[in-house]
């Protein structure tokens, strides 16, 4: 790493600020850039068809030379969801622990991209030196295993990434973070850090996984004559394992339900991370061959996704298990923001089919509490503060949290997705300038096809539905020979508004003449008029402004 006149060190987050998701930052120095996560979001309510989205890599494409690799914290899909699809543009070699490589592979496989992917596998402690930079891994608790931080070592100085991390003493599997590597590091003097926000409101500590243990214990034996259904998030090995050692020790079989579950189970496994007494897992088919009271089923869903199995169950669309009074179901996991009502929903749901649902006291969080924050603070004691990982009240939180370790407004940084932060050589900070970042929105095999304007046409239909005007005119004269036309749908019943539907075709009729006597044969034109008269007319009628769409055919 060699120190060059005049240059500095930029920091450019091109997602994962003021949001929670799609997290992905870019470090600069000289001719090398390394990308830290390359994460999805899910869509707000107000993307109608989307099924994802993902970060705008312009950046990294135009600078593709420079680019040297991707480092991976951990396997959430919000730092790794994006990687099938930045990987086709900016295909660079990808850097991460064994379960996270693990389930990268995973994604690949479904797209036939193991052989183009470069992979590479770094236990903690390592050193991978790319560039003009260096990057250590570092041992922290997460509710996936294998989560990492990492220590960015460049020739300006050193920053370190939390990644989502918690202090976790009594971790399920494993050992606990690495707190004294983050003293040593420390002690030799750290540029800036880059923290976790996502719980920087919450104050006090985040609970050990492990007491979630105790909770599901409790669970099984005070139901111990009910099937038992436990919906939680896939990526939660950890949370799997206990429930499994309960079912084990209750004497249950257990059945795994959804895609992403079976997943991330099965290459947990496979690289051991998971203990699975034989004997234990058995297929959905062979659930009848077996008493409610004797099985427990760990399923996908605790959001209210409404195609996940849980969502299936409830509304009673899963072909092959439906929800019995007496079934216990267990949510163990919090409501992402933003997703309580459909999660209020399944429960909903549940309830009027007699089961009995639990949602309280059955998860812990993954994420620090400001009194985590303010001890990997004062453990690093860096010269900046830069909240990161949360919606901008999140990145706030964690600003007050560290003021009160000294950190004034001139030693912390909140950033918006595409600031460019720059350290000098004298460690002095200042943001300076943007880049291009945005949104792509990934729907059914098109990534990038859906923008703005698409999304806008799919609200207006979804809220006031689409009215078709179909007419023939003669291809010498240009005199109508049929129509025009009325086709609607989803503006109003036409049964039932048989009255509106014939003064509308009244007013098109009149535009219709009154543009034939003025000679007007501009199909551009005609079809103008017709919206504007079809429009007002309809508003007037309805206050609704549906989309209007003329087609003119020529005979």
């Amino acid at each position: 790493m060699k120190k060059i006149e005049n240059e500095k060190l930029k920091v450019i987050p091109l997602g994962g600020l003021e949001q929670i998701g799609m997290n992905i930052t870019a470090f600069e120095y000289g001719d090398s850039i390394i990308v830290v996560d390359c994460g999805l979001a899910f869509p707000e309510d107000d993307m109608l068809g989307v099924d994802l989205v993902i970060p705008d890599v312009s950046y990294l494409e135009e600078n593709i030379d420079k680019v040297k690799g991707f480092f991976i914290t951990h396997g959430h899909e919000d730092h790794i969801g994006a990687l099938p699809y930045v990987l086709q543009k900016v295909n660079v070699p990808v850097y991460a622990t064994k379960l996270t490589i693990g389930i990268i592979e995973r994604k690949l496989e479904e797209r036939n991209m193991m052989k183009s992917t470069r992979r590479k596998v770094v236990k903690y402690g390592q050193h991978i030196n790319l560039g003009n930079f260096r990057v250590e891994f570092i041992k922290t608790n997460h509710s996936i295993q294998d989560a990492a931080a990492l220590a960015i070592y460049s020739p300006v100085g050193t920053i370190i990434h939390t990644g989502d991390f918690k202090v976790d003493y009594t971790p399920v599997f494993g050992d606990a973070i690495d707190l004294q590597r983050f003293a040593e590091i420390g002690k030799k003097g750290v540029l800036a850090v880059m923290c976790d926000s996502t719980n920087a409101e919450r104050p006090g500590f985040t609970a050990s996984e492990s007491t979630v243990g105790k909770a599901i214990d409790n669970i099984f034996n005070e139901n111990k004559d009910h099937r038992i259904i436990i919906a939680t998030f896939a990526s939660n090995v950890d949370r799997v394992q206990q429930i499994i050692d309960a079912a084990c020790k209750y004497e249950r079989k257990v059945v795994v339900e959804g895609r992403s579950m079976v997943n991330i189970i099965n290459t947990a496994s496979e690289l051991g991370y998971l203990n699975i007494p034989d004997n234990t897992l058995i297929s959905i088919e062979e659930l009848k061959n077996f008493p409610d009271e004797r099985t427990v089923l760990i399923t996908t869903g605790s959001q209210g996704e409404s195609m996940a199995a849980l969502s299936r169950m409830a509304n009673g669309m899963h072909r092959k298990i439906q929800i019995q009074p007496g079934d216990t179901v267990v949510f163990s996991s919090h409501p992402i923001p933003g997703n309580e009502k459909a999660v209020g929903n399944v429960i909903n749901e549940l309830y009027m089919k007699g089961a009995n649902v639990i949602f309280q006291d059955v998860h812990v969080s993954g994420h620090p509490c400001q009194e985590e924050i303010k001890l990997i603070y004062s453990l690093v004691n860096p010269k900046y503060a830069i909240p990161v990982h949360g919606e901008y009240k999140h990145l706030m939180a964690q600003a007050e949290t560290v003021r009160a370790l000294g950190y004034d407004s001139e030693h912390t940084f909140i950033l918006h997705s595409g600031d460019v932060l720059e350290f000098d050589e004298e460690e002095n900070a200042k943001i300076n300038g943007r880049v291009h970042t945005g949104a792509i929105m990934v729907d059914g095999l098109g990534v990038g096809d859906v923008g703005n304007i698409v999304l806008r046409d799919r609200q207006r239909l979804a809220e006031d539905g689409i009215i078709i005007v179909v007419m023939t005119l003669d291809g010498g004269s240009g005199e109508v020979i049929a129509g025009p036309d009325i086709v609607s749908r989803g503006f109003v019943y036409v049964r039932g508004s048989e009255d509106l539907m014939d003064s509308a075709k009244a007013v098109l009729d009149d535009t219709v003449l009154r543009l034939a006597e003025r000679n007007v044969s501009d199909w551009t034109r005609i079809k103008n008029e017709i919206k504007n008269s079809l429009s007002d007319f309809v508003w007037k009628e309805t206050q609704r402004r549906p989309m209007i769409l003329p087609i003119i055919m020529e005979v």
